[in-house]
């Protein structure tokens, strides 16, 4: 088995692996990057398979539709239905249906993609019109955003329009040289040109995704896994769920970093992120893990 930056686990440690009966997987930064794949992805998909433990893929990124990802993942080799399916569009629609359910007509920063799904499950998109009032702002991280559409999106939540963002964070992770400006920071642009902030951000670290998983294989949150390589987005996740959180060094977040936000949890009483039950230097490794601790 190839060293892990653990060294030698901890009873909490083995105990939080040997539980497991499900791994809710990131995607982009853990999986692959933009449109790479990570050589030791399929491998270890295989592996959970013949450990036992199921996974599913869970996302902060709502640029694409379930069935855009779905065919994303079979471009990449990785076999998926629906059902292995939960990302923040996902989490947005379930959430404006519970507590908004008159709403119809939504106001969206959103590639098409996500609009589509959004479409699918019965809501209107409006247009860029001040007369178009719509019932709902969904704010979410969008690579075809206009400027004008921003300035409306901003006007709706300044005239006290219902508002919820699909996910916090600030940058998407890429393999390109450039930064792809995400969901967190048009929610900051809007909040420092009308002083409003969304109603409520889903996505992770909310742990809404995470219990309708739980709730979709009957399982505790103790008995799931959440891995991802962002602290504030992932191991915040799990933290706040009551899960397991494993953080990835394979895509944004660093050792350095990793290992400071611990010494901070250490002395401070209430850091600003938690750290991770687990680190791993990529899945690969937590496939090693997973199997050592069901052989001893």
């Amino acid at each position: 088995m190839r060293a892990n930056y653990n060294q030698t686990l901890t009873l909490a440690q083995r105990e939080g692996l040997r539980r497991l009966k499900h791994i809710a997987l990131d995607m982009d930064g853990t999986l692959y990057l933009g449109s790479r794949l990570f050589p030791f992805t399929l491998d270890f998909l295989d592996r959970l398979g013949r450990i036992g433990i199921g996974h599913s893929f869970l996302t902060n990124n709502p640029t694409r539709s379930v069935a855009d990802y779905l065919t994303k993942l079979a471009g990449l080799g990785i076999s998926a239905t629906e059902d292995n399916m939960y990302t923040t569009s996902l989490a947005a629609i379930d959430y404006i249906k519970e507590h908004h359910p008159q709403a119809r007509r939504l106001f969206m920063l959103g590639t098409p993609s996500m609009v589509s799904q959004f479409e699918k499950a019965g809501f209107e998109a409006c247009a860029d019109d001040p007369a178009d009032v719509p019932d709902v702002l969904v704010v979410a991280f969008d690579t075809t955003l206009v400027y004008s559409r921003l300035c409306r999106a901003a006007w709706w939540a300044s005239q006290g329009i219902p508002y919820v963002a699909t996910n916090p964070d600030r940058v998407c992770p890429t393999d390109q040289p450039t930064v792809l400006v995400d969901c967190g920071s048009l929610q900051k642009c809007i909040e420092h040109a009308t002083l409003r902030r969304p109603d409520i951000v889903l996505g992770k670290p909310d742990p809404t995704m995470l219990y309708g998983i739980c709730h979709r294989h009957g399982i505790r949150p103790d008995e799931i896994a959440m891995v991802g390589d962002r602290i504030y987005t992932d191991t915040a996740m799990a933290h706040n769920a009551g899960a397991f959180g494993v953080l990835t060094l394979s895509g944004e977040t660093t050792l350095d970093t990793a290992l400071a936000v611990a010494a901070d949890a250490a002395i401070n009483p209430a850091p600003e992120f938690y750290p991770p039950d687990l680190i791993i230097r990529d899945v690969a490794e937590l496939a090693d893990l997973l199997e050592s601790v069901r052989r001893s």
